[in-house]
């Protein structure tokens, strides 16, 4: 009888054990994979594990960019087990020229942006106009007086022009208008009005393209935003440009600093940037753009990445694009902007730029014969690893 006691709360253990487990990868899949998933016929699968119906063989066509109806579908584990329902979308296979070469970024605002705010000493005792007024950092100064502005000199001569009055400025902050009334002060020893703040109205870097997308004739670069230096906020696009570089040194990475491609700017011209995004910037490319020079890649759906062996495509030097080895050592569904963790194992290249060096943002990665994804951030102190996104999000942020 005692045997059979214990040989009971062993089983009852085990089942209790079990179960445990059981809606223990219940909750991890809740949690980390995707509430949407796209598919291209068939099932998709999730780290082995998790597997899912493709569902009917409708579709969604890039290339006229037209969506149908999602349809749900239930998730399941080991092939036996639900989980729960997500929403499918079948998706036909699309081709893009992949690239890797540097870029050099001319990029202009829409209104101009509030870097910094300081004090001014008027009649022994400092005032802040702007902070008065309401104006914080990050702001984007649109209009003054109902007149639309776009470059910091615009803002210099108004405020300049001034006999003590206040002026109406329209700035967008976080995406919503607002009206402030700003009132400069008189600066005696410099003979000029003052409001306290410092506007910036463009800015130009170096980054890597992604892919040229010849059905929609858009190029797609970076992978992350373009941020301004000071703020952090997302740079407003008026207009910009992507022109052909010469890459003239590398500045080593370290465990210290982060390195950088240096570069020469081109006069060639290689599209007219119309949108900077969460997931990288993006335009027209130019006729002048030799899509020869680029190697045609399938994207490949999120799911479709792998831990372990990848190369990326990037550009360190006159010879331009070339493949180096790497790996995928973590991926994140379920993280809008860090998709996967890539460490560079290249031995050639980490002798030349000590890993991820500054403009290598965009760099394709590619694996298993598709594009699956660009790297966008070097992780601090360890300039070996990366985050990147996925290639698949890039794509939906050009067929939006």
């Amino acid at each position: 009888m005692k045997i059979i006691k214990n040989s009971i709360r062993v089983l009852t253990a085990v089942l209790a054990a079990f179960v445990a487990v059981i809606f223990g990868f219940i909750i991890y899949a809740d949690d980390a994979l995707p509430d949407k998933v796209y598919v291209q016929g068939g099932r998709a699968a999730f780290y082995n594990l998790f597997t899912l119906d493709g569902g009917s063989e409708e579709s969604v066509d890039y290339q006229s960019a037209q969506r149908v109806s999602e349809e749900k579908q239930e998730l399941m584990l080991l092939g036996v087990i639900p989980v729960n329902e997500k929403a499918v979308v079948q998706q036909n296979s699309q081709t893009v020229q992949v690239s890797g070469s540097s870029f050099g970024i001319k990029l202009y605002t829409n209104g101009v942006i509030v870097v910094g705010t300081r004090d001014i000493a008027v009649n022994g005792k400092t005032v802040n106009p702007s902070k008065e007024a309401g104006i914080l950092i990050g702001d984007v100064i649109v209009s003054i007086n109902s007149k639309k502005v776009f470059e910091s000199s615009q803002v210099e001569d108004i405020l300049n022009d001034n006999n003590g009055e206040s002026y109406e400025i329209k700035v967008n902050r976080d995406g919503r208008l607002q009206t402030l009334t700003l009132t400069p002060v008189y600066v005696d020893n410099e003979d000029c009005y003052k409001a306290g703040m410092w506007v910036r109205d463009s800015t130009a870097g170096i980054g890597t393209i992604t892919f040229f997308d010849e059905s929609s004739g858009i190029m797609a670069a970076l992978g992350h935003p373009i941020t301004d230096v000071d703020t952090g906020e997302i740079m407003p696009l008026l207009n910009g440009e992507a022109v052909e570089t010469k890459v003239t040194s590398v500045i080593k990475s370290s465990g210290a600093e982060t390195g950088s491609i240096c570069c020469d700017f081109l006069k060639t011209k290689l599209a007219s940037l119309d949108d900077n995004t969460h997931y990288g910037v993006y335009g027209r490319y130019t006729q002048s753009v030799d899509l020869s020079s680029c190697s045609p890649y399938q994207i490949a759906l999120p799911q479709e990445a792998e831990r372990g062996f990848c190369q990326i495509l990037t550009t360190i030097d006159e010879s331009g694009p070339q493949l180096f080895s790497a790996e995928i050592t973590r991926i994140y569904y379920n993280d809008e902007e860090k998709n996967m963790v890539i460490r560079i194992t290249d031995d050639a290249l980490i002798e030349q730029t000590g890993g991820i060096v500054q403009g290598m943002s965009g760099t394709p990665i590619i694996q298993n014969g598709k594009l699956i994804g660009a790297i966008t951030h070097v992780i601090i102190n360890n300039p070996l690893k990366g985050y990147a996104v996925f290639a698949h999000t890039m794509l939906e942020q050009c067929d939006e």
